[in-house]
């Protein structure tokens, strides 16, 4: 049969699967995920029901539940039905990040709808997001202690993440290693126990699964980082996305902080800026151009691509086929969305 990737209309598909056969069952197993998860928000108080199902309804990519999904077909059995509760657990535990998350940010906007704490207020948004955490660990619990343990500890990495998130580094610290931590910890955590649930339950080998696990843990991060890069590439006709959202914000990123490293003593201007309040429109667009022009701009793709290789690398792991280049082809866009 010869390879195509998903249609559009395929139900969750976050990662260019090639296999048509692969695809077509990975879109079926997402629409059983996607009904699933709409029974586990449900609560017998009708509004707690409506917001948690809040931002679930507003969309979403469902990269981390597929990411189960796709690692269970490197296993023995990966129709099991503790693949799609352990999808659940993973998907839900974002979820519940995403009230959190947009509390702290004070965002208004979230999926392009309003987010739980502009709609609602704060108390609401916060209660939402540990009902959803508290459904993920009645979940958690069905897939065995084993899996408790694994949650556990990254419910622990994901927290410090956001904590350290809100702390700036310490003068014997270096920023750009902080940054890289709090990343780590917020994003690529429980994107690697996304691989890992998939891979155990799915009936892979322990070395399969640590292969996977560690997969999950770099390129989940260097998606977040290729983010980065796109804020201040991207032109908003084309994204959907105002460009240097984050400078603006004064939110470090990793281009920002290689070019706040850079010795170059042709850089006060734009190290100025960085230092500054962006909200100036014209401030805020000559910054802009400057970051664009900058080698950081480079290095910072250059450190993603990388990042992206050491990813594939670890797939050796897993026999040459459909679930192993779909992983490839996903590390693969992760480097060349930067460009």
């Amino acid at each position: 049969m010869t390879p195509a990737t998903a249609r559009p209309g395929d139900v969750g598909l976050a990662m260019p699967v090639t296999d048509r056969v692969l695809a077509r069952r990975l879109a079926d197993r997402m629409q059983v995920v996607e009904r699933t998860l709409a029974g586990h928000v449900q609560s017998r108080a009708p509004f707690v029901t409506d917001a948690a199902s809040h931002l679930m309804e507003a969309g979403g990519k469902r990269f981390r539940p597929l990411l189960v999904l796709l690692a269970a077909e490197a296993g023995t059995h990966p129709d099991s039905d503790d693949v799609i509760t352990a999808a659940c657990v993973v998907e839900l535990t974002h979820l519940a990040s995403l009230y959190h998350d947009d509390v702290m940010d004070e965002a208004a906007l979230r999926r392009g709808a309003e987010s739980a704490n502009a709609r609602w207020d704060n108390h609401v948004a916060i209660l939402t997001g540990d009902f959803l955490f508290s459904k993920s660990s009645e979940l958690t619990a069905e897939l065995g202690a084993d899996a408790v343990r694994i949650q556990a500890r990254t419910f622990t990495r994901l927290v410090e993440g956001q904590i350290q998130e809100t702390v700036k580094p310490g003068a014997d610290d270096d920023p750009l290693e902080h940054y890289l931590d709090v990343i780590a910890g917020k994003t690529g955590s429980l994107i690697a126990t996304s691989a890992r649930y998939g891979a155990r339950f799915g009936g892979a080998t322990t070395q399969v699964e640590e292969a996977l696990t560690a997969y999950g843990d770099i390129v989940g991060t260097a998606f977040q980082l290729s983010d980065d890069i796109l804020d201040v590439v991207s032109d908003s006709g084309e994204s959907g996305k105002t460009p240097g959202t984050d400078l603006r914000e004064g939110v470090p990123t990793l281009p920002v902080l290689m070019a706040q490293a850079s010795l170059r003593p042709e850089d006060g201007r734009l190290l100025q800026l960085l230092d500054s309040d962006l909200s100036d429109d014209g401030l805020h667009a000559e910054a802009l151009r400057l970051l664009r022009a900058h080698p950081a701009m480079d290095r910072a793709r250059a450190y993603v691509v990388a990042r992206a290789q050491e990813a594939k690398g670890l797939l050796t792991a897993l026999p040459v086929g459909p679930v192993r280049e779909a992983l490839e082809n996903f590390a693969d866009l992760v480097a060349t969305r930067t460009t």
